[in-house]
């Protein structure tokens, strides 16, 4: 009798989370940070300054994304999935655990580092420079990056200052910006929750644009319904914890019932 033959998993790994630990502190109310002595005696002894507390905000996370997954984190607010994301791009240290990654992950929003003070115009190309695209390829695509963004539907608001920008404004460029370039893992926070449906639409379509060409997208919701339009999985965090982790629709559907079940 012949062996069953065994199925080979063949998809390409973009990001490995193993066992991810995320412990941070922040400081409590009237808490005193002392003078650069106290600092380092505090760092040698290893203790927590007083006043201070740790936030133990992701624990013992695993999990690995594949090309072309559109992937949702869920979960109520403080669940750690920024946090998550933030450990993912490499801006926030891991306790425990590692995090290995198939070339740079872009945080949306952090890699398009625009200035307030800056004009629109201005933010485009450094934002452009900031993930690596070189002037030229910034200069063929100004153009759509602006017309993607919508920021000049009712006027000429790409020449004014981003501080007179509305956040939905200035996170629709911070999007565009971001879209213009291929990615191998792009992590999106909320962006997709502050456009018009015409805009939704066109991210939608770039996320799509973006999977094909064997992209992986991180989207970070509090709109079950844009996860579910968008991502075909999703991973549900709860005080941390990896709580469930699979098809986007059933993924949204139990978090939903939870909701239900503790109101």
């Amino acid at each position: 009798m012949a062996d069953t033959p065994t199925h080979t998993d063949t998809r390409v790994p973009t990001v490995i989370a193993d066992g991810v630990h995320v412990i941070y502190k922040v400081h409590g109310a009237g808490a005193r940070r002392g003078g650069a002595t106290a600092a380092l005696s505090r760092i040698f002894c290893r203790r927590t300054a007083p006043g201070m507390s740790e936030v133990h905000a992701v624990k013992g996370v695993s999990f690995t994304a594949y090309e072309g997954e559109a992937i949702g984190l869920i979960g109520s607010n403080g669940s750690g999935k920024s946090t998550l994301l933030r450990a993912i791009a490499g801006l926030q240290p891991v306790a425990r655990g590692r995090i290995f990654s198939h070339g740079q992950p872009s945080l949306l929003g952090v890699n398009a580092a625009l200035m307030n003070d800056l004009t629109g115009e201005r933010n485009v190309i450094l934002g452009g420079l900031a993930m690596g695209m070189t002037r030229q390829q910034i200069h063929e695509r100004y153009d759509g990056i602006v017309d993607f963004s919508g920021i000049n539907d009712k006027g000429d608001f790409i020449s004014l200052p981003m501080r007179t920008y509305s956040s939905g404004m200035g996170a629709r460029l911070r999007f565009s910006i971001a879209a213009a370039k291929d990615h191998d893992v792009l992590m999106i926070d909320e962006a997709l929750a502050t456009g018009d449906a015409a805009f939704q639409r066109r991210s939608q379509a770039r996320i799509a644009e973006l999977r094909e060409r064997a992209g992986t997208v991180f989207l970070v919701s509090h709109s079950l319904h844009t996860v579910r339009e968008t991502c075909d999985r999703a991973i549900w965090l709860d005080s941390g914890v990896l709580r469930m982790d699979g098809p986007a629709p059933e993924v949204c559907a139990a978090y939903e019932d939870s909701g239900r079940a503790a109101a």
